[in-house]
């Protein structure tokens, strides 16, 4: 009995010390989850759609898990997040969103309550590129030099336009203009270094790389768009606001910011007007959005149809694998609309 007893005391001891070991290394995992980092021990990060989602990807590098919530193909403006998505949500280390953009993100962000949330118009200098002229008109009046600092003046049609920018109007299609995009990129910096401290110096000099990549880029449209036959150029979404502004050119939107929406016979009336006018040759639409009002429009001045991508998402069908291509794309795509020398 003896024996059997020292025996089955010993099986006792070993099974609690397994026990022990298992449970610690389980708390360790959770410790890890918690004081930043996924599963695997990286930054667990969530972007509401790509252009924030991008920037995680270029400044985070494998220190990062990074998951979007807008996937390929679906377009911002009407996604819809669900009460699982919104529980996912509030288990990210860190919550990257652009309020005004998407409504129901918006909604679920404050439901999430995620400690490290942060909202890319807080990062840079939001604008209003709406008036309730309703005269469709981007008046960006320049020389294609920095109109950064100056008053934003797209007057875009947004009359039923079906799409919410907050209470405050303002225009949240920020990343189209490489230079405010720079600063949204150095304040995702910041965040990622506040979240982990310990990659800190890798995440400042991520930042570094990618912000001087947008800094070429803006010169390359400076550079691409300095000399042209007409400064005016049409789309179907009104997204190309701070472009226009950025670079000197006026923006003509067929159906204001909703890509959506349907234009009345008096803006078509009038698009056919200033086209010729301002020697426009192309009536632009977009990958996520129907083309049929772009075609109708083309087809009734005599213009050609081309793709200005905003970039809100890419696909199979996107002019390039990530933001800067499809930028560079879309700079091909202007300098041929616009007669550039």
């Amino acid at each position: 009995m003896n024996i059997r007893r020292g025996r089955n005391r010993s099986i006792r001891i070993a099974l609690t010390a397994s026990a022990a070991a298992l449970s610690l290394g389980v708390l360790s995992a959770c410790g890890g989850a918690e004081s930043g980092g996924s599963a695997d021990g990286k930054l667990a990060v969530t972007a509401s759609f790509y252009p924030l989602e991008f920037l995680v990807e270029q400044i985070g590098g494998d220190h990062v898990d990074v998951t979007t919530l807008t996937g390929p193909g679906v377009e911002p403006h009407d996604l819809d997040i669900t009460p699982r998505q919104t529980g996912r949500m509030s288990e990210a280390d860190v919550l990257l969103y652009l309020r005004g953009l998407q409504p129901a993100v918006d909604k679920a962000v404050d439901q999430a309550g995620v400690k490290n949330t942060v909202d890319a118009a807080d990062l840079t200098t939001l604008e209003a590129h709406g008036s309730s002229s309703g005269d469709g008109h981007d008046h960006a009046e320049g020389d294609g030099h920095d109109h950064g600092e100056e008053e934003g003046h797209d007057h875009a049609e947004e009359e039923g336009d079906g799409h919410d920018h907050g209470d405050s109007g303002l225009d949240p299609h920020v990343w189209l203009d490489p230079v405010k995009y720079a600063e949204m990129a150095d304040g995702v910096g910041e965040a990622l270094q506040k979240a982990d401290p310990d990659h800190a110096a890798d995440y400042r000099k991520n930042t570094e790389a990618l912000t001087g990549k947008l800094k070429k880029l803006d010169q390359n449209y400076r550079d691409g768009l300095k000399n042209t036959d007409t400064r005016t150029f049409i789309t179907t979404h009104a997204a190309f606001g701070y472009l226009a502004e950025r670079y000197g050119l006026d923006q003509e939107s067929i159906a204001g910011v909703d890509p959506e929406s349907e234009p009345s016979p008096a803006r078509m009336k009038e698009l056919q007007k200033i086209a010729a006018q301002e020697k426009v040759t192309t009536v632009f639409f977009e990958t996520l959005a129907s083309d049929r009002t772009a075609k109708v429009l083309a087809e009734d001045t005599g213009l050609r149809t081309g793709v200005l991508d905003p970039l809100e998402g890419i696909t199979d069908k996107s002019q390039g694998d990530d933001y800067l291509e499809v930028m560079e794309a879309n700079l091909a795509a202007l300098k041929k609309a616009l007669g550039a020398k």
